[in-house]
C-alpha cells in the first residue's frame, strides 16, 4: 500500500489543506512535487475550484437571512434614546421629638385656630399599644360614629404627653404621637379615660408601656 503525504501551499492557506486531504499527493510523484516543494500551479487550480464550489453551495436563503439579521442587530431603537421622566419622591411625614420623649408626626396641619396651653379643646382620638393593638377610641370602629371628648390643656388634668401633642395644633389638624409612660397615665385620674369599666381597665392595664395616640382637633372652645 502506498504512503500519502499532506500537500500544503503557503498561498492556499486553510482551503489548500482541505484540498490536499481530499486529493492526497503521492510522495514520489514528479508531476506534483518539484525539489521537495508543492507545485504552485496545481495548488492554485485546486484553490480556485474549491473557492468557487464553496460560494456556489452557500444557500441564497441563508445569505439573505444573515444579511437581515445583521441589519436588525445594527438597528437602534429610538425609544432607548428618549430621556427618562423626572421621578418625584413622596413627601416624607415630618417627625418631631420633644424633650419629654414624645414623638410627634404631623399628618394634617389644619387651617383653623391654634390651640394654646390652658385652652379647652374638643377632639377625637384613637389609642393603641406600641405594637399596634387597639386599646380605646372615641370613634366606633364598625359604625364610624364618634363621641368627641372635651379636655382642658392642663397637665394636672390630662396626661402630659397628650397636652404636648395638642398645644400648637390647628383646628382640622391630625397628629400621631408616641407617648412614653413617664408622661402618660401616671395616675388613674388623668384624662382621657373611658367611663365604662371594661375599656377603662383595659387602658390602665397598659399604663406602664408606651402608647400611640392619633388625635384630630375639632374645636378650640
Amino acid at each position: 500500500m502506498g504512503k500519502f503525504q499532506l500537500c500544503v501551499s503557503p498561498v492556499m492557506g486553510t482551503l489548500a489543506i482541505q484540498a490536499s486531504l481530499l486529493f492526497p499527493c503521492a510522495s514520489k510523484s514528479s508531476s506534483s512535487i518539484k525539489g521537495g516543494r508543492p507545485n504552485g500551479g496545481v495548488s492554485q487550480n485546486l484553490f480556485a475550484k474549491f473557492s468557487s464550489l464553496t460560494v456556489k453551495r452557500l444557500p441564497r436563503r441563508t445569505l439573505l437571512q444573515f444579511i437581515g439579521f445583521s441589519s436588525m442587530v445594527l438597528h437602534v431603537n429610538p425609544d432607548f434614546d428618549a430621556p427618562m421622566p423626572d421621578m418625584k419622591e413622596p413627601e416624607a411625614i415630618r417627625t418631631l421629638k420633644l424633650a419629654s420623649g414624645v414623638r410627634i408626626q404631623e399628618i394634617i396641619e389644619g387651617e383653623g385656630p391654634e390651640a394654646s396651653e390652658g385652652d379647652i379643646v374638643q377632639l377625637n382620638y384613637v389609642c393603641r399599644r406600641s405594637n399596634g393593638y387597639f386599646v380605646h377610641s372615641t370613634v366606633d370602629q364598625f359604625s364610624g360614629e364618634s363621641a368627641p371628648v372635651i379636655l382642658p390643656l392642663d397637665e394636672n388634668k390630662i396626661i402630659k404627653g397628650l397636652k404636648e401633642v395638642l398645644v400648637g395644633m390647628k383646628v382640622g389638624g391630625k397628629r400621631r404621637a408616641l407617648i412614653p409612660p413617664s408622661v402618660g397615665y401616671i395616675n388613674e385620674n388623668l384624662k382621657p379615660i373611658p367611663d365604662e369599666f371594661g375599656p377603662r381597665r383595659s387602658l390602665l392595664s397598659h399604663a406602664n408601656e408606651p402608647l400611640i395616640f392619633e388625635v384630630q382637633l375639632l374645636k378650640v372652645l
